[in-house]
């Protein structure tokens, strides 16, 4: 078990975490026609949209509720009800997810209360699914907000098995996917492709490769989301024959689907890595009683031949990772994979999944934390968001751009790093940064050689200069 070394300073030097309202608003932007609205200032929303603009390079559907001096201090209830109805009446969404902030958390804001007050006083919206949600963003992170979210919507949204007529009959081809924060548009695109691959039918909650993959629509404005998981496809997740749950941050959310629907789950920590894959694959042809395809077959070759390839750079790299836990998980079982080792393990917040990944010490703080870790531990690279970049150069070492947010590259919130062929891709990244940085030798070059590299070799005349 991992030895978690919580927080010893006041205040984040170097901020790693997004906060749980962007987690929220992200879950709910993966749903058709939705509208995310943060209960909070005004400031609070716009440094949200800044986030996701900057990340995705698209228009973000989000509102406020406008918090003032006024209303911190005496009440912002008619706010919430007030920004509901705007919304509703106007932007005609069929989802609404009022996400609390810390100014509204501080001022003992109660959403729940607000939500069912305004669906009492209008019940001519009963279309409108409203979900109010806790997400201060003085606890958590993106991962925790995003959970919650997706958690209440299913709570919210999903008929019990027990309703009569609720859920006609199986459809033996359909298989729920609760898709955690760490899955970009470009991984479920390629977990779709997977699915059909077994003859199943996915049905992702939420999708984000519909609504935020980049596709240039037929409307010149939408004020609400174009694309994602219809809300009317939750009445039927009843009917699979299976879930699917991605990322250990979904437990609670995945026992809140199965309690509801008595639907079986899988449960997977990450898709990343030849053994984490090995397990989904399995599970998929179980699931679906057809063998494993033969293009699935290769593409496993194919990683393979990549692993052989890539380990002569990447056995006994020494890597510092600075990500929320469920990626951190992830890519701390790839390059263990790989023979690689964890020198630095830095997160944002401590949650269960923290204690089962098999490093020594994970330290519960920022990049500052990173750097320092990392500097005392000699790091040769990095892996984290664009944030880290800096810290990076400051280490002298290359970084390896993953997580959110990532601002200074194009298409980096597309980039598939699941399954056979993401894993290969990400393996390839890794060794060619390795490869490409400032003449560093490559990790374990003597020992495989038996000789130095032909760059270092001393002449028997030294070059001029």
């Amino acid at each position: 078990m991992a030895d978690i070394l919580k927080r010893n300073k006041a205040l984040s030097v170097n901020p790693l975490k997004a906060s749980q309202p962007i987690g929220g608003a992200l879950a709910t932007l993966g749903f058709n026609r939705a509208m995310p609205m943060l209960h909070g200032s005004q400031g609070c929303t716009a440094f949200a949209k800044v986030f996701f603009v900057r990340h995705f390079r698209e228009p973000i559907p989000l509102q406020s509720t406008a918090m003032d001096q006024g209303s911190s201090v005496m009440g912002a209830d008619d706010n919430v009800r007030d920004g509901i109805l705007t919304i509703a009446e106007k932007s005609h969404p069929d989802l609404i997810t009022v996400l609390t902030t810390g100014l509204a958390e501080t001022q003992g804001a109660d959403v729940q209360r607000n939500v069912r007050e305004f669906q009492e006083a209008h019940p001519e919206l009963a279309h409108v699914a409203v979900v109010g949600v806790n997400t201060p963003d003085f606890l958590g992170s993106v991962e925790t907000g995003y959970a919650s979210t997706l958690t209440e919507i299913l709570r919210a949204r999903v008929p019990d098995a027990s309703t009569a007529g609720t859920h006609p009959g199986k459809h033996h081809q359909q298989v729920n996917v609760l898709a955690n924060y760490a899955l970009t548009p470009g991984d479920l695109e390629a977990l779709r492709d997977l699915f059909e691959h077994f003859k199943l039918s996915p049905v992702f909650v939420p999708d984000i490769s519909d609504s935020l993959d980049g596709c240039l629509t037929a409307d010149d404005f939408s004020p609400v989301t174009i694309g994602g998981t219809p809300v009317s496809a939750l009445a039927t997740l009843g009917n699979a024959i299976a879930t699917i749950v991605i990322g250990a941050s979904l437990d609670a959310c995945a026992e809140v689907l199965e309690s509801k629907t008595g639907v079986p789950s899988y449960r997977f920590d990450h898709l990343y890595g030849l053994a984490a894959n090995d397990a989904l694959v399995h599970t998929l042809a179980t699931i679906s009683g057809n063998p494993v395809p033969a293009r699935i077959e290769r593409q496993r070759a194919q990683l393979q031949d990549a692993m052989l390839d890539t380990h002569f750079m990447l056995g006994q790299l020494r890597i510092a990772i600075a990500a929320d836990a469920d990626l951190l998980g992830a890519f701390v079982d790839l390059v263990q994979e790989m023979g690689a080792e964890v020198v630095a393990a830095v997160t944002s917040c401590n949650v269960p999944l923290l204690a089962r990944l098999p490093v020594a010490r994970i330290k519960i703080g920022d990049l500052e934390d990173m750097e320092q870790i990392g500097l005392a531990n000699k790091a040769q690279l990095v892996i984290g968001n664009s944030h880290a970049v800096d810290t990076a150069e400051r280490l002298g070492v290359p970084i390896l751009r993953a997580g959110f947010p990532l601002y200074d590259i194009i298409g980096g919130y597309q980039k598939t790093w699941i399954g056979y062929r993401g894993t290969r891709q990400t393996l390839f990244d890794l060794a060619n940064l390795v490869i490409n940085h400032s003449h560093e030798e490559i990790p374990a070059y003597h020992s495989i050689y038996g000789q130095k590299p032909a760059s270092e070799r001393q002449t028997a005349t030294p070059p001029c200069h």
